[in-house]
Formats: C-alpha cells, structure tokens, sequence
C-alpha cells in the first residue's frame, strides 16, 4: 500500500441510496413509478454489494492460504521458491483494498511499505508485513530473518479476514475502492515505488486493474440501463488496459520486473490508465442519476 499524496481520479458523485430521495417532491403516479424504480435499483445494488463481499472474502481465503504456504517455503530456507510465491501470492490482497484498506491498522501491518512507514513513525522499528519480507529476500538474498515476520503476517491476514466478515459493503466503498485502485496504479506502481526491492509491481498492477474490473461488472446492469455507452468505453478501455499487460507477461501467470521496461512502456501504460481511469469514475454519477 502507498499513501496516496495526490488523486487523479474521483468519483465526482457517490451514491447516497441510488435515487431513494429522488421522489421525496413527487406526487401521484409519477412518484409511484420512482418508487418503484428505486426498489428495483435498491435491489440490484443489494446484489452487487453482497456479491463483492463473497469476492473479497474469496480473495482473503485465498490470501491466507498461499501465505501460509509461503511461511512454510521461508522457514524451510527456500529462497527462490518464495521469491516466486511473492507477487503471486500478493495480487488477492491488491485485489481486495478497497474493502481490506478500510482497516486502516491491519493494512499497516500487511502491506505498509518502508518509506511511509519511516514517514510516520520516524524508525524501520515495528515495520513488518508482506514488504517487509521483501526487504529482507531481496537485499539480503536470504530467507534468514524472515521466519518470525512470516508467522505474524498470517496472524494478521486471519484478523483481518475476520473484520471482513463483519463489514458491511456499500455502494459507495465498491464506487470509490474501484477508482482509488486506478488511483494506486496511476502514483504507485506505474512507477516502480510499490515493490521497491522485488521490481515486481506488474502483479500488483493487474490485480489493481482486475479488482477495478470486478466492481464495473458487478454495476456493469445497472449502468447498462442508464448509459449503454459508458459501458462500451469502460469495456473498451478495460481491454486495452489488459492487453498492454498481457505483452509483459513471461509466462501464463509471470510478468516482467519493473527494472526490464521501457520509458515508452510506462508511458503507454500510462495513458492507457488514464483513458480508463476518467470514464470508471463516472459511474457514481450515472447510478446516482434519475
């Protein structure tokens, strides 16, 4: 996680009910029909919400099992295999921040990196998480340290999925997670700060971009109703956005380190999550419409 010093996209109007105080200076059948329309939409959005909680909570399974895993690999000494575990095993937690960044502290324990963690307490003493971890493989190239890091990482993705199971998801956190994930893309992996020792931030990216993804297809009905067009663009630039991706990758699951790309490939991806990012943060206003 990177704290965001500046925001490139917003969701300019969030929902606040979707249209439930829209009929409040209707009259007769015209506030009839609005009522009935927000029953309908109030519905739709109830499925879209309970429907990104069961993802997330999928991606926090997945997230302390492969952790797990990778506390076993670091306690058996196995450097190159967890070096290959990392930024595989990251992607469910990258995927999930709009909803696991809401816990503010268990964030800092999972997934603080060292510059803003010196930034706010002003010591390395305490640091720990995922990056963390990541200091101590990549620039000491040993598993060696790691262990005791490793137990309190799964400790702290067990509490953090049981906070999730409390949490109750709204519109509005799924509107302006999707945006602040482009946003993390856009200050923070674009330009290598993420993974600053590993250089493995294109796995960051694409889970950033596919937990964007997963809210737009979760809203993907409703906004259809409204504006058919957004959906084609956000589609369209959906796609575009993968594709690029797609030509850095090693393998069927690997990417390029961050150190192998060009300034024309950053500058491509680039563009490629702006023009994304200014249609995905108009979907608040589209749901929010009449």
């Amino acid at each position: 996680m990177k704290k965001l010093g500046i925001v490139l996209f917003s969701t300019a109007i969030l929902l606040t009910g979707c249209a439930a105080n829209n009929s409040t200076n209707k009259t007769g059948s015209s506030s009839q029909a609005s009522s009935s329309q927000t029953a309908v939409n109030q519905k739709e959005l109830d499925k879209a919400t309970a429907d990104y909680k069961t993802f997330v909570q999928g991606q926090i399974d997945q997230l302390l099992t492969d952790t797990e895993k990778f506390r076993d690999t670091l306690k058996e000494g196995k450097l190159d295999e967890a070096k290959k575990q990392y930024p595989l095993i990251r992607m469910a937690y990258e995927r999930s921040e709009p909803i696991a960044e809401s816990f503010g502290e268990s964030d800092v324990k999972i997934d603080f990196r060292l510059v803003d963690y010196v930034d706010e307490n002003k010591t390395e003493e305490g640091w720990s998480g995922f990056h963390r971890i990541e200091k101590i493989m990549w620039e000491q190239n040993t598993t060696k340290g790691t262990e005791s890091y490793a137990d309190q990482l799964v400790n702290d993705i067990k509490e953090l999925k049981a906070k999730i199971a409390t949490v109750e998801v709204t519109p509005d956190m799924m509107l302006t997670g999707a945006v602040d994930l482009l946003n993390e893309v856009a200050t923070s992996k674009i330009t290598g700060e993420e993974e600053v020792f590993s250089h493995t931030d294109l796995y960051d990216f694409r889970a950033n971009i596919e937990g964007a993804e997963k809210i737009f297809e979760l809203f993907k009905p409703l906004i259809k109703d409204k504006d058919e067009k957004l959906v084609k663009t956000l589609e369209l630039e959906f796609k575009n956005v993968n594709s690029l991706l797609d030509k850095h990758m090693t393998d069927s699951e690997n990417y390029k380190l961050y150190t192998e790309l060009t300034k024309e490939d950053t500058k491509e991806l680039a563009e490629a999550v702006t023009k994304l990012g200014e249609p995905l943060s108009q979907m608040g206003v589209i749901l929010n419409g009449e």
